[in-house]
């Protein structure tokens, strides 16, 4: 789309696969994995993005506050002129979020799946995470950093949705994804009318008193994709005819050495499509590769078709491109 590369381009950078949590919906529970994403390799792939148009850079994981080397890779980031994010459990985040503010970051997304640790901490099997999480995002904020909370979203909890975004609000958090759950095999709801009664007004509420989730509605906005979601277990995606994510997102999976664009595309595609685009060529990193634009093109035109597992987030942002041409920062 002409006139749109203006907007800085956001790089999401799997910095390593080990974590410390047991959540039950997550890949990387308590992955002891020992591949780490080095400051060399930030070094190299650094230009690379600048010269792609990347203005924002988001670590994940695993969880990014294992990584010894975090505090260097975010400051490394800032000194290039990336806005720096990392999404974490939260656990580490009390004692991490001075030197890291220190360091440059800008954003952090704790998540947080209930509003106490008597939800919370059960799902995520980790006694603790709920307290450390909102006391990590209570000091970020405190020290400059944005502070956002993602929630998955299922049967077990989505009750709980109205009494967490009264905690989220009163601790000061600025943003917040509604993600559905999602696994290998149907999720089924036994009164879908009663998810819609509640939390129809969490999404409704006065942003001037509540904080309102970024997005669309994790069971769907309009009737259509609420029947599919609550029927076949079908996340809501974009509405328009192409996906306009992959315009802006560039995924490094180093390693794997591939990269994607999309941050949900390593974990949720289908086979339907091309498989991301390898990292390097002739032994260097290489962004923006033809291999690369042939991935993103083929999402783009048929990720609204084929893609399983979008999040609220990505399809909201591809809605709103599509709608007004430009969305504010972070709202990915």
């Amino acid at each position: 789309m002409p006139g749109r590369r203006e907007r800085h381009r956001y790089l999401f950078i799997r910095i390593l696969e080990a974590c410390n949590a047991d959540c039950f919906m997550c890949e990387f529970a308590l992955s002891r994995d020992t591949y780490r994403f080095s400051p060399q390799d930030f070094a190299e792939l650094l230009p690379r993005a600048l010269a792609a148009g990347v203005g924002y850079v988001r670590f994940t994981g695993g969880e990014p506050l294992m990584h010894r080397d975090v505090v260097a890779l975010v400051r490394a980031g800032s000194a290039a002129g990336m806005r720096m994010s990392l999404i974490t459990n939260g656990m580490l985040l009390p004692k991490m979020a001075q030197p890291l503010a220190e360091a440059g970051l800008a954003q952090v997304i704790v998540s947080l799946d209930g509003a106490s640790g008597a939800t919370h901490d059960v799902y995520r099997r980790s006694p603790g995470m709920f307290d450390n999480g909102l006391r990590g995002l209570r000091s970020a904020a405190g020290l400059g950093i944005l502070p956002r909370v993602n929630t998955v979203v299922g049967p077990h909890n989505y009750a709980e949705m109205p009494r967490l975004q009264k905690v989220l609000t009163d601790a000061g958090v600025q943003q917040w994804e509604l993600s559905a759950l999602k696994l290998d095999r149907s999720i089924t709801y036994p009164d879908p009318a009663d998810v819609r009664r509640v939390c129809d007004p969490v999404y409704d509420a006065d942003p001037a008193r509540l904080l309102v989730p970024l997005g669309k509605r994790f069971y769907g906005d309009t009737p259509e994709e609420q029947q599919q979601y609550f029927t076949r277990s079908l996340t809501p995606r974009a509405s328009r005819p192409v996906c306009h994510v992959v315009d802006d997102v560039i995924y490094v999976d180093g390693k794997f050495g591939r990269m994607y664009a999309c941050s949900c595309l390593p974990h949720r595609e289908d086979g339907s499509g091309p498989g991301g685009a390898p990292l390097h060529e002739g032994g260097a990193v290489a962004l923006d590769t033809p291999a690369f634009r042939a991935h993103a093109g083929f999402f783009r035109e048929r990720g609204p078709e084929v893609c399983s597992g979008c999040s609220t987030t990505a399809a909201g942002y591809s809605d709103d491109v599509a709608r007004l041409g430009a969305v504010p920062a972070w709202h990915y």
